[in-house]
């Protein structure tokens, strides 16, 4: 079985599917991310896969093409060489900032040969995350694969074959031949399409990709590739029929492999908002935050004085996000337990309060004229951060323990109170910024005094404790006090000399052996460019950076024991924190105050 680092990212900006280095799909879960599998190896031996690959021995190597999200991969055995091209149709015709609106969800996999090869290629399509053993039927189109409520089509070139609840084929490809499969997925209620026309449509979307990635990068800052490559992962996490950006392609990959820290990642996080919005702006282009931020304000809708306010959603703004196990699956080396769907939407954190408004600062000048309901939102959020700052919280790392008054999350109803005041007049609220400067006010006087630990020369992670906490490495980012205040440099320091490793930060003091959460580091890397601290902020980010594998991915942790991407992968929040703190760097090397 593959580990976490093995593998890559197929998209189609409605899906995700990975692919190990040896050639196989071990995870596929069309038509939209968070829909059940029909590979899902990856979290138990049950849960189907698709493998292409050549018989005999081999060496293998990879690489994206250049601008896109399609994989190559080239096996070399001692008769040849087989390069294989793995990719999820983007459509055909689809150009620009409007890939992935019409996926055929279609799943393409051609080989080609240097010298002469056999291959082998066997099909496990496992619905239902591998509760479901299909029924399989040979028709014109190719084979009919039907379980659940899903129906797969598998054409080729190539004859086909069944054995058992497997499609296998067997066959030699000579000096210039080459082979196409096209894995069609459908609802069974849906209707037949015909088969795509797999070499075509892996044109069309190699060609897509590569449209968005001229159209979009423009970025030309330090770390340039590490940037573009991060900006096509969040693209490729980015389901585009609403603008939702999900936190991670995959389920209960765990946070310590055995442990039960594993979490579905497959939802947009309110809470990322802000961050993702400035990632998005960097590496892509206003367009694509605009409809971010849309989909943020759809999500939440018109928030009562009352009314809970997740920290996430469904790609299609769904709030019952409720989370249950699945028991016939071992998870990923044996990390049980393997959840669906996800509890924490239930949770109160206040730090949410402040995205939307940090969010429509940002872009202000591209939001044109808000709706009367987003105006409305916003209005109600700050009054909210007003009225319920004082009150404990269950903070942004979601823990499960109990609720405090944790630091992260007054500072973000600070946000939410300074930014609705530079918004007053666009939100027609001139009239209550007297209130909301009163609260903005009590609220740092509190973070200052309350938030401050004379003993530990630094600010904690919450009012009364001596714990550190790495999330208020983002009070310079968020502007609350400047990067080169003498209690924020203390700050940054304390963490980086006491949760950190070879600068690689776990979230809060007595983690024990929990990974070193990556965005972290990416923070530190920020605080450091803002106090004029670049060579140490260029050190952290290279470090980090260098842990992402050969595709340049990263999970959400790294295995501070051995080194290792553990978490949910890839992860968004660490590819936002790869553009972000690149941005940042450039900005403070070329004499810009970020």
């Amino acid at each position: 079985m593959a580990v976490i680092s093995d593998y890559a990212l197929l998209g189609d900006c409605q899906g995700a599917a990975l692919v190990s280095s040896d050639g196989v799909v071990d995870w596929w879960c069309p038509p939209r991310f968070d829909a059940p599998s029909v590979f899902a190896r990856l979290l138990g031996a049950t849960g189907g896969f698709w493998s292409i690959r050549p018989l005999g021995r081999y060496t293998t190597s990879r690489h994206y093409i250049d601008g896109t999200m399609v994989l190559r991969t080239e096996f070399r055995t001692p008769t040849g060489v087989l390069r294989l091209t793995d990719a999820l149709s983007l459509g055909a015709g689809e150009r620009g900032h409007r890939i992935g609106f019409t996926s055929p969800h279609v799943l393409i996999r051609q080989v080609e040969a240097t010298g002469t090869v056999d291959v082998a290629v066997e099909v496990a399509v496992r619905p239902e995350y591998g509760l479901v053993s299909p029924t399989i039927t040979e028709t014109p189109a190719g084979m009919d694969i039907a379980g659940a409520g899903d129906r797969l089509t598998l054409a080729a070139d190539r004859a086909l074959a069944v054995d058992g609840a497997l499609v296998t084929a067997r066959f030699t490809l000579a000096e210039g031949d080459s082979a196409v499969f096209a894995l069609h997925h459908r609802r069974s209620a849906d209707p037949p399409t015909a088969p795509l026309d797999g070499r075509a449509a892996l044109r069309d979307t190699i060609a897509a990709w590569q449209s968005w990635d001229r159209l979009h990068q423009d970025y030309q800052g330090p770390y340039r590739e590490h940037v573009r490559r991060s900006a096509l992962v969040l693209q490729a996490l980015t389901y585009q029929p609403t603008g939702a950006v999900v936190a991670a392609a995959t389920t209960s990959l765990p946070e310590q492999v055995g442990g039960a820290a594993n979490w579905d990642y497959r939802f947009g996080w309110l809470r990322d908002g802000s961050v993702t919005l400035r990632a998005l702006w960097v590496g892509a282009c206003p367009h694509e935050a605009n409809r971010f931020f849309d989909w943020m304000a759809a999500s939440i809708g018109s928030a009562g004085a009352t009314d809970h306010i997740p920290i996430m959603f469904g790609v299609g703004g769904e709030r019952d996000l409720t989370e249950h196990t699945l028991e016939h699956l071992e998870g990923y080396q044996n990390s049980r337990p393997v959840r669906v769907g996800n509890n924490a939407w239930q949770q109160k954190q206040l730090d949410v309060l402040g995205e939307p408004l940090e969010c429509a600062l940002v872009l202000r000048d591209e939001l044109g004229d808000l709706s009367p309901a987003a105006t409305d939102l916003l209005r109600t959020l700050a009054d909210r951060a007003a009225d319920t700052w004082q009150e404990p919280d269950a903070s942004t790392w979601e823990g499960r323990e109990g609720e405090r008054n944790y630091l992260t999350s007054k500072l973000l109803c600070w946000v939410a109170l300074d930014r609705a005041i530079k918004l007053a007049s666009t939100l027609d609220a001139e009239a209550r910024v007297p209130r909301w400067s009163q609260a903005r006010d009590q609220i740092r006087a509190a973070i200052l005094t309350q938030g401050w630990n004379d003993s530990r020369q630094a600010f904690t992670g919450a009012f009364g404790s001596d714990h550190l906490d790495a999330g208020l490495l983002v009070m310079p980012i968020t502007g609350f006090l400047p990067g080169d205040d003498d209690r924020v440099v203390a700050t940054v320091d304390a963490i980086r000399r006491e949760l950190g490793r070879d600068d690689l930060l776990q979230r809060w003091t007595g983690a024990g052996e929990e990974g070193a959460f990556i965005i972290c580091s990416y923070w530190l890397a920020e605080a450091l460019a803002r106090a004029g601290r670049l060579d140490e902020a260029k050190q952290v980010y290279e470090n980090v950076t260098g842990h992402a594998n050969d595709l340049g991915l990263l999970s959400e942790e790294i295995d501070r024991r051995d080194r290792s991407l553990i978490g949910n992968f890839p992860q968004a929040l660490s590819h936002i924190g790869v553009i972000n703190a690149a941005w940042i760097i450039g900005e403070v090397e070329s004499g810009n105050r970020p």
